[in-house]
């Protein structure tokens, strides 16, 4: 039997980290101020969330490999959307927290590859190895979605639509809550759904 003392500190070192977990999912709720970053692109350029501040940002969280993802990428969902809101000058910024050593990993030649093959046309592709700012972000899944208001406020996080598959032919009669909270907003609106439950592949984090 371990000591009271062993206990004590084996309880008090769990609730901290219970805490510590819940502090990052608090910050990630709609209404909650977006917690800042500072993330290279697959360019080499530093992409700030404070420089952003004044428009409205949308965080993707990638993964290539997944076929969720590859839903919305073959089907143009993603790219469409992409194009649309950044012609209307709101940051649209991709973030794959997937860690090297696993088997989803891609290093930054086989990620920018890989947009150019998309034509996908994002603000930026974002390196996280670290998964700091998943984890910030109490990012589950690829895609899992957030939208940041001007003020940088979290206005919404979680699924990208309502239909929950892998099927491309899906998309055309889904209800895409990213574009739903980014209209709503900009037209002085509340967001209707602000929280979902995201669906896609498991966040590949390190260790």
């Amino acid at each position: 039997m371990k000591p009271l003392s062993s206990k004590l500190l084996a309880t008090g070192v769990f609730l901290a980290a219970l805490a510590a977990a819940g502090s990052a999912l608090a910050q990630a709720l709609p209404g909650q101020p977006a917690p800042t970053f500072k993330l290279e692109d697959v360019n080499g350029r530093t992409v700030s969330l404070a420089d952003l501040r004044g428009r409205y940002v949308v965080l993707e969280w990638n993964n290539p490999n997944c076929p969720f993802v590859r839903k919305h990428y073959s089907s143009g969902n993603l790219q469409s959307l992409q194009a649309r809101y950044g012609a209307d000058k709101v940051a649209w910024l991709l973030v794959n927290s997937t860690a090297p050593g696993t088997e989803d990993f891609m290093d930054t030649k086989k990620l920018a590859a890989w947009l150019a093959e998309q034509k996908a046309q994002p603000t930026a592709l974002l390196l996280d190895p670290s998964g700091d700012v998943g984890r910030a972000y109490a990012a589950k899944v690829t895609p899992q979605m957030v939208v940041i208001d001007p003020r940088g406020t979290v206005i919404y996080n979680g699924a990208i639509d309502d239909k929950r598959s892998a099927n491309a032919a899906d998309v055309a009669g889904a209800r895409n809550y990213v574009a739903a909270a980014l209209d709503e907003a900009r037209a002085g609106k509340p967001v209707s759904v602000a929280s979902t439950t995201p669906y896609g592949c498991t966040v590949k984090y390190k260790p």
